[in-house]
C-alpha cells in the first residue's frame, strides 16, 4: 500500500503511526513473517499458501503495519475501513485474527510481562537482580455500561467515571515486570494487588516503592520488604519540612513507574475511550506493554 510505503521513509510517521522506529518495526518483522506463515499453512487447508485473490494486506509486512496501526491510533473500525480500502468487517476480522499473531511475536522477544507468579523462585527468574520495584496502578475509560449492577462495578470514585485497571510492577529501567488480571474500577488498589498474591513471593530485601494509595500495606507483607512511600498528611496537622523533603525525594524516584505507564499509553488503544469487545481490554494492556518493553530494549538511550 501506498500509505505503508511512504511511513517506511521516514521515523517520524512510523513512530506517529505504529509507535515504533523503522529499524524497530523491521526487527519485530523477521518474528512476525514466520508465525504469520505457520498460522496460515494449517494441514486442513485445500488450498497453497498465497493462492486465491489477494487481499488488501497482501504480505506479512503489512499485516504487521496494521495491527500496530491500530493500536498506536484505535481507529474506529468505520475509519479503518476508509484508510485501507475495506470493508469494516474485514478491519473487525483482521484485528481479531492478528493479535494473537502480535502476541507471539513479542513472546519470541521475551518481553511481555509476567501475568502470575507462583512461586520466589520463578520471581527470580522474571527479575534476578531487581534491588527496587515500583508498584503502581493505571485506569482507562470505558463505555458506561446499560445495566445499573455493571456501572456500580465499573464506577471508579477516583476518576469519577467508568473504569477498567490494572496493577503494573516496574523496574528502574521503566520495564513492565509485572501486570495483573483487567478488573473493574470500582476495586482498590491495594486489594487489586493483594489479590495477584505477588507480594508473597518478592525477596526481602528488595525494596518497594509505591504511592499514598497503598496505605495499609505493610499489614499484608509476609517478608516485611522495605517500603518506600511519601508521608501522609494527619487531618488537622502539616507535615514537618523534613517529611516534605522526604517526600519530595521518594516521589522523584519513585517517578519511574509513572514513566512506564505513559510509556504503554502512547498507544491510543490505551488512552482512549476502550470501546470493543469485554475482555479484549485485557489483552490490549497486555500487547501494549509488551510493546513498550520491546521499545525499550532496541531502542538507543
Amino acid at each position: 500500500m501506498v500509505m505503508i510505503e511512504r511511513a517506511l521513509k521516514s521515523n517520524r510517521h512510523m513512530k506517529s503511526l505504529t509507535g515504533l522506529s523503522i529499524q524497530e518495526f523491521m526487527i519485530l518483522l523477521m518474528s512476525f513473517e514466520p508465525i504469520l506463515v505457520d498460522h496460515f499453512s494449517h494441514k486442513t487447508r485445500k488450498r497453497k499458501v498465497g493462492g486465491g485473490r489477494k487481499g488488501a494486506l497482501k504480505d506479512a509486512q503489512s499485516k504487521l503495519f496494521y495491527i500496530l496501526f491500530y493500536f498506536k491510533t484505535y481507529p474506529t473500525y468505520d475509519l479503518a475501513s476508509f484508510i485501507f480500502g475495506v470493508d469494516r468487517s474485514q478491519c473487525f476480522h483482521w484485528t481479531a485474527r492478528f493479535m494473537p499473531l502480535l502476541e507471539q511475536a513479542l513472546g519470541r522477544h521475551l518481553v511481555l510481562p509476567k501475568r502470575q507468579v507462583r512461586s520466589m523462585e520463578e520471581f527470580l527468574v522474571l527479575c534476578p537482580d531487581a534491588r527496587d520495584l515500583f508498584i503502581d496502578g493505571t485506569e482507562r475509560r470505558t463505555q458506561r455500561p446499560q445495566k445499573s449492577k455493571a456501572q456500580r462495578k465499573r464506577y471508579s470514585g477516583k476518576k469519577k467515571t467508568y473504569t477498567r485497571k490494572n496493577t503494573l510492577i516496574a523496574n528502574e529501567k521503566r520495564e513492565i515486570l509485572f501486570l495483573s488480571p483487567t478488573k473493574d474500577g470500582r476495586i482498590h488498589d491495594l486489594k487489586q494487588l493483594k489479590k495477584t498474591e505477588i507480594l508473597e513471593h518478592i525477596p526481602q530485601e528488595i525494596a518497594l516503592w509505591i504511592d499514598k494509595g497503598y496505605q495499609g500495606i505493610i499489614s499484608i507483607l509476609k517478608n516485611n520488604n522495605p517500603v518506600m512511600m511519601p508521608h501522609k498528611k494527619p487531618r488537622g496537622k502539616n507535615l514537618t519540612s523534613q517529611q516534605k523533603q522526604e517526600n519530595k525525594v521518594i516521589s522523584g524516584i519513585g517517578i519511574v513507574v509513572e514513566h512506564a505507564i505513559n510509556g504503554v499509553k502512547r498507544f491510543g488503544a490505551m488512552s482512549g475511550i476502550y470501546r470493543n469487545r469485554k475482555g479484549q481490554d485485557d489483552t490490549m494492556i497486555y500487547l501494549c506493554s509488551g510493546l513498550w518493553n520491546f521499545y525499550l530494549q532496541y531502542t538507543k538511550r
